[in-house]
C-alpha cells in the first residue's frame, strides 16, 4: 500500500480521503477558515477529505483513502543547559550553512532579500558558501522602501540586485491564476510575490526563503510559566482576525450551529495545544502549536506562488533545524539572540545595515530604539507620513490597499465577492458596506476571505 510521510513542516499540503465520511462541506470548518484566514489542523473545505498532518508516516489504500498515520516527530523542549550561547551559535552557524549547502548545491540561488533577518542570515551563509546569487526586494508603490536596504545587503554581499515596486490593482488580471496556483486555501491579499511570478524564471534556478525563521528563533514574548488556558489566549488573539470573527459567528448561526462559534473556535484551540507535550516554558509550547497548525497551513499556502516556477528550498523548514530548536534554552532563542550573533560574526558590515524592525538602528545599536534616543527619527518620521497625506499619497502598508480601493478595484471586488453561494447575500452587503462606509483597516480581513471564499466557490466547488 502506499504510503507518504510528511515534514515536521510540510512545504506542501497533502489532501486525501476519507472513507465513510459524506462528500459534503465541512461549514464549521469554513467558518474557522473564514476567522483566522486558513484552516485548523488537518481540516478542508470538505468533510470527506483531510490534510495529512506535519510529522506522521501515513498509509493509504490502494484507491488513495487514509487508512492509518503514526507520528514520528513531536516538539519537545529538552533544552541543553551544557552548552554555552556562544558554542549554540557556532552549532547554528554550521548546522544553518549544511542546510543550505545541502538544499541549494551549486544551483544559482534566487533570494528574496526584505528589511529583516531572517533573509539577511540566509545571505550571510549564502555568502560564505560562496554561491552564486540573484537577489531582490519589493516595496508596496507608495510604501516604505524595503528595497533600499535590500540593496545595501546584496552589495555587501556582491550578489545580483533588482528592485522592484508592488504596483495597484495587479491581483485582477491574476486572480484566478493565483486561485488554482493555492487552491484557496489562503486569503489572497497577503503574496505580493505573485506581482512578480512572470519575472522569477529569468532570475536563477532555485528559490531560497526565508520563511519561519522569526518563529523558531525568537521567543513568543509571554511568560515562562504562563498557565494553558492563557497561553490559548495568546494564541487565540494571535489567529483570529476581528472582522473574521464577526462574520463567522453570523455565518455560524445562519447555518443552525448550536452554541457559540467562538467557543467552539477556542476549545479546538485548547485541545489542540494541551495536546503539545511540553510543560517547562510557555514560549517553546505556544512556538510548537504555531509551527504544526499555523506553519503548514497558512505560511505554506503562498509559497506555491514560488514553486509554480521554480524550485523552492526553505532552510529554516529542514528536519534538522526543527530538531535543533527542541534542543536550545529559551533563554538563547529570545529576542532574536543567535540570528543576530551568527550576522555579526560571520559578516559584521551586514550587522551595521539599518534592522527595518529596528529602524533607524542595526544589529550593533538596535537597543537604543527607545526613548529618548529614537525620538528624532519619530517625528521624522510622523513629518514624512503627514506630507504624503497632504500629497493625498497615504502611506501604503498592507497589501490590499493596492488591490480593493480604487473606483476600477471597487468594481472588480463586488463582482466577485457577491458571486458566492456559500454565503448569503445579506451578509455580504452588509461586509461590503462596513468595508466601504466604516474601518478598512478592521474590515479588509472579512472582505478578503469572501473574496477568496467566491473564488473557491467558483472553481473548485462542483
Amino acid at each position: 500500500m502506499p504510503k507518504i510521510t510528511t515534514s515536521i513542516i510540510p512545504e506542501k499540503q497533502t489532501v486525501v480521503a476519507i472513507k465513510g465520511e459524506p462528500e459534503s462541506l465541512d461549514l464549521k470548518a469554513i467558518c474557522v477558515y473564514i476567522a483566522t484566514g486558513f484552516f485548523l489542523d488537518n481540516d478542508t473545505f470538505w468533510k470527506h477529505k483531510k490534510v495529512l498532518r506535519p510529522g506522521t508516516e501515513n498509509v493509504l489504500d490502494e484507491n488513495g483513502y487514509l487508512v492509518s498515520s503514526s507520528q514520528y516527530f513531536n516538539w519537545v523542549y529538552n533544552p541543553d543547559e551544557t552548552l554555552s550561547f556562544s558554542d549554540t551559535v557556532d552549532a547554528f552557524g554550521e548546522l544553518f550553512e549544511g542546510v543550505i549547502n545541502r538544499q541549494v548545491e551549486d544551483k544559482k540561488v534566487i533570494l528574496p532579500l526584505s528589511g529583516g533577518l531572517d533573509s539577511r542570515t540566509q545571505a550571510v551563509a549564502l555568502h560564505k558558501l560562496g554561491k552564486e546569487v540573484s537577489s531582490y526586494s519589493y516595496s508596496f508603490k507608495n510604501g516604505y522602501p524595503e528595497g533600499k536596504i535590500g540593496k545595501a545587503i546584496a552589495n555587501q554581499c556582491n550578489f545580483e540586485f533588482e528592485e522592484f515596486i508592488i504596483q495597484p490593482n495587479y491581483l485582477w488580471s491574476n486572480i484566478e491564476r493565483l486561485a488554482k496556483i493555492n487552491e484557496c486555501y489562503s486569503e489572497f491579499t497577503h503574496p505580493r510575490q505573485m506581482a512578480l511570478i512572470d519575472h522569477y524564471s529569468k532570475m536563477g534556478d532555485v528559490f531560497s526563503l526565508g520563511h519561519w525563521g522569526d518563529v523558531l528563533f525568537n521567543d513568543m514574548e509571554v511568560p515562562k510559566h504562563l498557565d494553558v488556558v492563557q497561553q490559548v489566549e495568546v494564541l487565540f488573539k494571535k489567529v483570529v482576525k476581528p472582522s473574521g470573527m464577526q462574520l463567522a459567528q453570523k455565518l455560524w448561526k445562519h447555518y443552525g450551529f448550536e452554541g457559540e462559534f467562538k467557543d467552539y473556535l477556542f476549545q479546538r484551540v485548547k485541545m489542540l495545544h494541551q495536546a503539545i507535550d511540553i510543560e517547562d516554558d510557555a514560549n517553546a509550547r505556544i512556538r510548537a502549536f504555531k509551527s504544526i497548525y499555523w506553519a503548514p497551513r497558512w505560511t505554506s499556502i503562498n509559497l506555491n506562488v514560488f514553486s509554480e516556477v521554480k524550485p523552492i528550498t526553505i532552510p529554516y523548514y529542514d528536519n534538522e533545524i526543527c530538531k535543533f530548536i527542541c534542543k536550545i534554552p529559551e533563554s538563547y532563542l529570545a529576542k532574536r539572540a543567535i540570528q543576530i550573533e551568527y550576522i555579526k560574526r560571520r559578516n559584521p558590515a551586514l550587522a551595521k545595515i539599518v534592522w527595518h524592525q529596528e529602524k533607524p538602528f542595526n544589529l550593533y545599536t538596535y537597543n537604543y530604539n527607545k526613548s529618548p534616543y529614537n525620538l528624532p527619527y519619530r517625528v521624522y518620521s510622523k513629518l514624512n507620513r503627514m506630507r504624503k497625506a497632504i500629497m493625498q499619497k497615504p502611506l501604503v502598508q498592507r497589501n490590499w490597499e493596492l488591490q480593493f480601493l480604487d473606483d476600477s478595484s471597487q468594481l472588480e471586488l463586488k463582482d466577485y465577492i457577491f458571486q458566492n453561494s456559500i454565503v448569503p447575500k445579506e451578509l455580504i452587503s452588509e461586509v461590503h458596506n462596513n468595508f466601504n462606509q466604516k474601518d478598512k483597516v478592521y474590515h479588509a480581513h472579512a472582505v478578503s476571505m469572501l473574496l477568496t471564499l467566491s473564488l473557491w466557490d467558483k472553481l473548485y466547488n462542483k
